[in-house]
């Protein structure tokens, strides 16, 4: 029987060989990240309030939005909104359009999280605080940016900070539509040179990544917590 050290360096390739076949991916993985955050958390914001609109046609097209995102795999999403034009219109896809679609799919099923988490924060503060405001002489906009949404954002951080870790490692779902991001490579890279090797490196990078992430995101949550 093969020994564990004997799999993991089988025609290895070395180390620094690895990471410099892996660099590319990794900044793919790394730019898949920040563009979902970047459009995600604010998109989830739009959407928390139609979740909450008086409205109640928009309130029901939200909920279903919502429903079916978070109901559904990402990797599905990803799928179909990568091969829905061709097969449901006969669009030609090209190559650039696969990055295109992974971010769409990645950025309107994290706003449907997102806006959930917003939504149980923003309706979990006390009426109270509106009407003070609203006898002080606060507008409905000065209201919810000076009052409502620091507090909503120092209850809803550690809901968030989940989310952020989960969307590291989900950006590994870019494979299910052959985009070449981190974790292609290293599952190429394993495969070619039959050794574990790559796999651990890819493993090390999202627990690092994911370090890093919960890092700055307990510095935030210290930064919030002015009643301690």
């Amino acid at each position: 029987m093969i020994g564990l050290s004997n799999f993991l360096t089988a025609t290895a390739l070395p180390l620094n060989v690895i990471l410099e076949r892996m660099a590319d991916g990794i900044f793919e993985s790394i730019k898949i990240f920040m563009i979902t955050i970047i459009l995600s958390m604010p998109l989830g914001l739009i959407v928390s309030f139609g979740r909450m609109s008086k409205i109640t046609i928009l309130r029901w097209i939200v909920n279903a939005y919502i429903s079916i995102m978070r109901g559904t795999p990402l990797m599905l999403q990803i799928i179909a909104i990568y091969f829905g034009p061709y097969y449901l219109f006969g669009v030609s896809l090209s190559n650039d359009y696969k990055f295109t679609a992974i971010i769409i799919a990645f950025v309107v099923n994290y706003a449907a999280y997102f806006a959930e988490i917003y939504r149980s924060g923003i309706e979990s503060m006390p009426v109270g605080q509106y009407e003070a405001a609203k006898l002080l002489g606060y507008t409905k906009l000065q209201t919810f940016t000076r009052i409502i949404w620091p507090q909503v954002m120092k209850r809803i951080l550690p809901s968030v900070t989940n989310e952020v870790i989960c969307l590291v490692k989900d950006t590994s779902l870019a494979f299910s539509v052959s985009y070449i991001e981190m974790f292609s490579i290293a599952k190429q890279l394993a495969s070619s040179t039959a050794s574990f090797t790559p796999l651990l490196v890819a493993g090390v990078f999202y627990y690092v990544f994911n370090a890093v992430v919960a890092f700055v995101m307990s510095l935030l949550e210290k930064r919030y917590s002015y009643y301690k």
